[in-house]
């Protein structure tokens, strides 16, 4: 059987762990996607991996990164090709050379400025090419339905890479949440720290913001819940400002989407709130995160940052420590054991699902309730982007349906 050759778009913290010339100050210091790809290879279930990023210069210093933080770590083999070439300092068409190495059925994982996303995954699917995006798929709903179009049309399997739904405990709430009647009220909250506006200083409030970076997991996961039975009809959006853009970042500082949402039988009304920030002190963990639903039936809380199991040494001090998601620790024999981590499996999935494509045995339809898919994750795009008009225009902003299906915004 054949294997699948993966092209990785973008060089940065969740793809490499490289970040300003040295490993990411974050939990991601060995990144995510490559180590993980690295191991897939290993495991002999991919073939050739290749990355391409805008600026050529960058990838001696990745390679050394990569084999310091992963060859050396795990003994696993960190080459791949690379695009453009080492001497070149600028090219941001580069991937489209990159996707010409590329044969159909192959895959490309996008971990790129949101507003970069629509271009590279049209341009892939074009090829025939299974992508996978980081989160949001894409910034408008517009873009949204023309690349899910295209998808279709060529049969290509395009999904956002959310691992919160490979995360046990979200899974189980989810079931869980099925079980609970008609939705009633929905919050979240979901931050990072400061250090992080320095880490996206070349796209903050330029080519996204906090909403769409963080706010779409937690949205994704409601909409996900409540699949079927809820639907969003519109959304008001309020920000916080002043941290930075005193650093120069024109952009907001933390940003709280407010949706009403409709269950479908019923018609009763219930309300989803959605804050993130990227403001937050430096403390136990990277990321605070956490929700609290509320069913006419029940209700479910969880704090995802928050498992106790906590870590304290003198070189890095304490921290509440979260190993599900993705196990760095190597195991006795100095390999890597990190396979059953819910970030290392979402994309692994992905992967096995592309292979199924290629090899004739599932059709990119098949994984509907299994991968967060662009036909699935339609609402997600759409708060997004009418969270952003609303802060943009002051003002509520609605969905528009026709058969059931959301079509635009007013």
């Amino acid at each position: 059987m054949s294997k699948i050759n993966v092209l990785m778009v973008g060089t940065g913290e969740y793809t490499t762990g490289f970040v300003g010339g040295g490993a990411a100050k974050s939990d991601k210091g060995a990144g995510v996607v490559a180590l993980t790809l690295f191991d897939l290879r290993h495991a002999g279930r991919v073939n050739q991996l290749s990355m391409v990023g805008t600026n050529g210069t960058k990838f001696p210093g990745i390679r050394q990164h990569l084999q310091q933080v992963i060859g050396v770590t795990y003994q696993l083999d960190t080459s791949f090709s690379s695009y453009p070439d080492d001497h070149v300092a600028s090219d941001r068409t580069a991937y489209r050379t990159a996707l010409d190495s590329l044969s159909s059925g192959d895959v490309v994982i996008v971990f790129t400025p949101d507003d970069t996303h629509f271009q590279i995954a049209m341009d892939a699917v074009k090829r025939g090419c299974h992508v996978l995006l980081a989160k949001p798929i894409v910034k408008t709903l517009e873009q949204h339905l023309t690349l899910l179009k295209a998808a279709e049309e060529n049969n290509c399997l395009v999904a956002m890479e959310v691992h919160k739904r490979w995360d046990p405990i979200y899974v189980d709430a989810k079931d869980r949440i099925h079980q609970l009647g008609d939705f009633s009220f929905f919050q979240s909250y979901m931050s990072q720290p400061k250090s992080q506006l320095e880490t996206f200083k070349a796209w903050a409030g330029k080519s996204s913001d906090i909403s769409y970076y963080l706010n779409a997991h937690h949205i994704d996961f409601h909409a996900w819940a409540v699949r079927g039975f809820a639907r969003p009809v519109s959304v008001h959006a309020s920000a916080a400002t002043g941290v930075a853009r005193s650093k120069g970042m024109p952009t907001e500082d933390t940003i709280t989407l407010t949706v009403d949402w409709e269950n479908i039988e019923s018609g009763n009304r219930g309300t989803g709130i959605y804050t993130s920030s990227w403001i937050a002190p430096k403390s136990d963990v990277h990321s605070q995160q956490r929700f609290h639903y509320m069913g006419h039936q029940g209700e479910v809380t969880v704090d995802q940052a928050h498992r106790g199991y906590s870590v304290a040494t003198d070189a890095a001090g304490y921290s509440s420590a979260n190993p599900l998601f993705m196990k760095y620790t190597p195991d006795e024999n100095g390999q890597f054991n990190g396979q059953s981590g819910y970030g290392y499996r979402s994309i692994e999935d992905f992967i096995e699902a592309a292979n199924a494509i290629s090899q004739s045995e599932a059709e990119p339809q098949s994984f509907a309730r299994k991968l967060a898919t662009i036909q699935e994750t339609i609402f997600v795009t759409a708060i997004l982007e009418a969270g952003r008009q609303s802060l943009d225009e002051h003002r509520c902003v609605k969905l528009d349906y026709q058969d059931g299906q959301v079509v635009g915004l007013s």
